[in-house]
């Protein structure tokens, strides 16, 4: 009888022992469970955070200084220009005679060819300035020599310094030949000891992913843009619905590199009217603008076109550039020409 009450004993007690195992067992899945859906649902309640993709055109991490160069723009070297798809930002005024001249900015490029370099003229400086840059020129007018001087400019003239070479083959007139190279500009920055960097901001904000202008207050089907600058002289862009880009066109021409043999394109536009008018007693004609101030424009990408307000205080503080409501537009990423227009001339959307 005694052995059989140890043996029921042991039984029990094996049984207990199984019995709290299989419970500890049962908790611990049942907890192990909970903590997955816990932290399940915690997961999808935390907001994902996107990171946006670093820009493409401009490295905005980088403190390189930019270099302006002006840019032959008369009819006659049309076909021979070079550089300006490597120029992250260009602009376009008018000149005496009722051509224009071109302002290309450049940061963190190396190219063989730039150019063919010409004279100054005082209201680019205005954008040189405000971009922070280096201004290179072949010359300059009475007016523009004056604020150059005046105003301080970070300049590198090619009548007192040798930063270029003449490329006669071409076969047209000297003061069409001159082109530069990235490293003769920094060779001669660091001849004139010029600051090589710089904590300004671009002007312009840029956006990695894809603005979508079309939804936007006032916007309308840009596939075709047409800028006139006198009665000789329009600059147009048709949108290249593919690339999404713009292609540039001068008088109806494709305007093209002369070593690339491809054609210019930007992929943002912007453009605004302002007042010139010939300067009393210059003895070519030479043009003022009325710039500091402000008025309406358009933004122009992605094949929509949207209104936008720009306002500039002085020569050398930032244009700034609004949507209708106030907010500072955003670029697409990708290289922008500003087209300073007449105010006296057409300009035609479609």
């Amino acid at each position: 009888m005694k052995r059989r009450k140890n043996n029921r004993g042991k039984l029990v007690f094996l049984f207990l022992i199984i019995a709290i195992g299989l419970i500890l067992a049962v908790y611990l899945l049942s907890s192990k469970d909970s903590e997955v859906k816990t932290s399940d649902k915690t997961d999808k309640e935390k907001p994902k955070v996107e990171v946006e993709e670093p820009v493409k055109i401009i490295d905005l991490n980088s403190d390189t200084r930019p270099y302006a160069v002006m840019i032959n723009n008369i009819s006659t070297v049309w076909g021979y220009q070079a550089g300006l798809q490597d120029a992250y930002l260009v602009y376009e005024i008018i000149v005496e005679g009722g051509y224009t001249r071109l302002m290309a900015i450049f940061k963190d490029k190396n190219l063989d060819r730039i150019g063919s370099v010409r004279s100054s003229r005082h209201y680019f400086l205005d954008y040189a300035l405000e971009n922070d840059a280096i201004y290179v020129h072949f010359g300059w007018s009475p007016q523009a020599e004056n604020d150059i001087r005046t105003l301080g400019v970070n300049n590198i003239n090619f009548m007192s310094y040798n930063g270029y070479t003449r490329d006669y083959s071409l076969g047209l007139a000297t003061e069409h030949t001159a082109f530069t190279t990235t490293d003769k500009i920094l060779s001669g920055a660091n001849y004139y000891n010029y600051r090589l960097t710089s904590t300004s901001k671009p002007v312009f904000d840029y956006s990695s992913k894809e603005i979508d202008l079309s939804a936007m207050e006032g916007a309308t089907p840009a596939n075709k843009v047409y800028i006139g600058y006198s009665n000789s002289r329009n600059t147009s862009f048709e949108y290249d619905e593919v690339n999404k880009v713009y292609k540039r066109y001068q008088n109806g021409y494709a305007h093209t590199d002369y070593v690339t043999k491809q054609q210019y394109t930007a992929k943002n536009i912007i453009t605004y009217q302002v007042n010139n008018y010939t300067i009393s007693g210059d003895d070519k004609g030479r043009q003022t603008l009325e710039n500091i101030g402000s008025g309406e424009g358009l933004y122009i990408s992605n094949g929509y076109a949207v209104p936008i307000k720009w306002s500039k205080t002085d020569r050398s503080s930032k244009t700034t550039y609004k949507y209708l409501d106030g907010t500072t537009i955003k670029l697409n990423d990708g290289n922008t020409y500003v087209e300073i227009q007449p105010k006296n001339q057409t300009i035609t959307i479609e």
